[in-house]
């Protein structure tokens, strides 16, 4: 994606998912300066803080950022084809219901054995949206026969895309590559993190590569080398820039 006003596409998009005409005007809180497409919280968390590293941003108030699901903002249909699509969908859809800068992004795993699914289909692989246990359940089983260690390569993708209210549009995409374990280890992050251990994590004490997996990480050592995280750091400056 890159830097460019898209009004035709922002009005398809406020069309499609009803949010055309200024009474569809969500409600934002007065100190909201920005709005984030997630009812995660940890994924606000984590983008603030990333913000929060911009220069000038390090005071940047906890009410300047405000989730959909803090403004019970109406989800779209997120009918894209690649990450980058789904993204856009989002923040085109949230900037104009709110008339504040939105922020999306779309990630997923990509199994390389699977030919990149689940891809685009990550939140709802087992057939509903958002339950990460079931969706890993059924990765595990699908994948249950695959033990050559080639064939265990994957990897996390995020598009992250900014709409301000003018209509431009701007996204970068990161990416997380490890190897896919059997079993899932640790309790931090969320989705399929138990199962990746990402390539670019610190060498374990005796100097062999780290073993664990993206949820057994800190957050702090899962943000530095994430695919949302490299995504989130790429748009920061244009974010920070639409925040002064």
């Amino acid at each position: 994606m890159s830097d460019h006003p898209a009004p035709a596409a922002a009005a398809a998009t406020r069309a499609e998912h009803g949010l055309e005409g200024p009474d569809r005007r969500l409600a934002v809180p007065p100190g909201a300066r920005l709005v984030l497409a997630t009812h995660n919280r940890k994924k606000l968390v984590e983008l603030v803080a990333i913000l929060r590293a911009q220069p000038g941003l390090d005071a940047l108030p906890d009410d300047a950022v405000v989730t959909a699901g803090d403004l019970g903002a109406p989800e779209p249909v997120e009918d894209g084809v690649t990450f980058e699509a789904n993204a856009l969908i989002k923040a085109r859809a949230l900037a104009q219901a709110t008339g504040l800068p939105a922020v999306a992004d779309d990630s997923g795993l990509v199994v390389d054995v699977l030919g990149g699914a689940p891809g685009i289909f990550s939140a709802r692989w087992a057939g509903r949206h958002g339950d990460d246990q079931a969706n890993l359940d059924l990765l595990l089983a699908q994948l249950s026969a695959i033990s050559v260690p080639e064939h265990r390569r994957a990897g996390f993708v995020c598009a992250a895309a900014l709409v301000t209210p003018d209509g431009t549009e701007t996204g970068f995409r990161g990416a997380m590559n490890g190897t896919r374990v059997d079993a899932p280890r640790g309790t931090n992050g969320f989705g399929y993190d138990p199962i990746l251990v990402p390539d670019e994590q610190a060498p374990a004490p005796d100097g062999t590569p780290g073993t664990l997996t993206s949820a057994e990480l800190s957050p702090e050592e899962k943000n530095a080398i994430s695919h949302r995280g490299k995504a989130f750091r790429a748009l920061a400056p244009t974010i920070a820039d639409a925040l002064r």
